[in-house]
């Protein structure tokens, strides 16, 4: 047996291997609700050693694609209970994704159509969100010019990621993940490139990151540091994030100040298979050194890759994206070295109902042999 189908002690909470189901928006809610359908799709993927749920919008101002089911609501608490309860019922192990999009957003999808909000006032150029259109209908339209947080509305957001977690909880979930990459909010805040803020949280590295570091505290504080982690994507170029000044000196500052915390895990999405950015060398290694807690690495893993990266010992889990959509036997299909299915991409997002979301079948070694006789 591989190191990848090991068991696991994440924080207290055991894990059956160290594959992780990667966070997966999939717009496939039309009220923004879980349903039955959401519970089956995570339940037929809970022989993950761990799963992380699609980002989760923590309040309304946090969210920028329609359909996309959040976290602060009693009915959208309600719904997730079904789902954690379905996870775990299989034996699965789940974490709630929390999210707030910042300047990843459309004015017709806000509170009362008002601007979304940023670090600063920079629109992303180049790019789209899914909201409603010009034409009244849903589709990929230009994210609006945002405003920029006030400094009492940035601890007000911290807030309403609490307020958030402590629903998670409540509706069953093992712990919570901070959507702190791919070019939303914190990613935001920590970029001098589009943080031109001149209070608390602008101006030095250490100001650029009190945001996230104050947000992940409160969550501490509220639910227990082993219940929470931290998604980043260092070097990301997602949705019009750009190069900054003192990037490289920014994460690495950010990871040390994580590794002074008692955290369930960080999450890196730094991509060093796929990534449309150059990655300094050494950087996973150097990460690595300055946080030492559970490590999850992501970013266009195969089993070989991941089987490698494992051995090495930089990571202490392996996340899969993709491969789950079509697979949801995918722990069983790499350990025994049965054949992947192929996703459909067109059905990837905002299809509503069972295909391409529910219907992808286990893999069943006794038609395979039929077929070959």
């Amino acid at each position: 047996m591989t190191k990848l189908f090991t068991s696991y002690d994440l924080s207290g909470i055991p894990l059956a291997n160290r594959v992780v189901m990667a966070p997966m928006t999939r717009t496939r809610t039309p009220e923004n609700v879980p349903s039955e359908l959401t519970a089956l799709y995570y339940a037929q993927r809970a022989s993950a050693g761990l799963i992380v749920t699609e980002g989760l919008p923590i309040s309304h101002e946090g969210r920028g694609y329609l359909y996309t089911p959040g976290l602060y609501t009693d009915e959208q608490t309600e719904g997730w209970r079904a789902v954690t309860k379905a996870v775990h019922d299989k034996g699965g192990k789940i974490f709630a994704q929390l999210w707030h999009v910042g300047r990843m957003s459309h004015v017709s999808i806000q509170p009362g159509n008002i601007a979304p909000v940023s670090a600063g006032e920079v629109p992303a150029t180049g790019t789209t969100v899914y909201a409603i259109g010009e034409n009244g209908q849903p589709g990929p339209v230009a994210p609006s010019v945002p405003r920029a947080l006030t400094t009492d509305e940035v601890r007000r957001v911290t807030r309403d990621f609490v307020a958030s977690a402590r629903r998670a909880i409540d509706a069953g979930f093992d712990g919570i993940e901070v959507m702190g990459a791919n070019a939303f909010l914190f990613d935001q805040f920590l970029s001098s490139e589009l943080n031109a803020r001149t209070d608390c949280y602008g101006g030095s590295i250490e100001n650029r990151m009190r945001f996230l570091l104050e947000t992940v505290d409160a969550l501490a504080d509220a639910i227990g540091g082993h219940r929470v982690g931290v998604r980043l994507s260092p070097f990301g170029r997602l949705y019009d994030l750009k190069p900054f000044d003192g990037e490289t000196e920014t994460w690495m500052q950010v990871a040390t100040a994580l590794d002074a915390r008692e955290l369930a895990y960080v999450h890196l999405n730094y991509q060093p298979t796929i990534t449309a950015a150059e990655v300094p060398a050494n950087f996973g290694a150097d990460f690595r050194k300055a946080y030492r807690g559970t490590l999850i690495g992501a970013g266009g893993f195969t089993q070989k890759l991941a089987e490698a990266e494992l051995a090495k010992g930089d990571l202490d889990l392996i996340a899969f994206g993709s491969a789950y959509i079509a697979n949801p036997d995918l722990v069983e299909r790499m350990r025994n070295g049965w054949p992947l299915a192929t996703a459909d991409q067109s059905t990837f997002y905002g299809v509503i109902g069972a295909k391409g979301y529910t219907d992808y079948p286990v893999y069943d070694p006794a038609n395979e042999a039929l077929e070959t006789a």
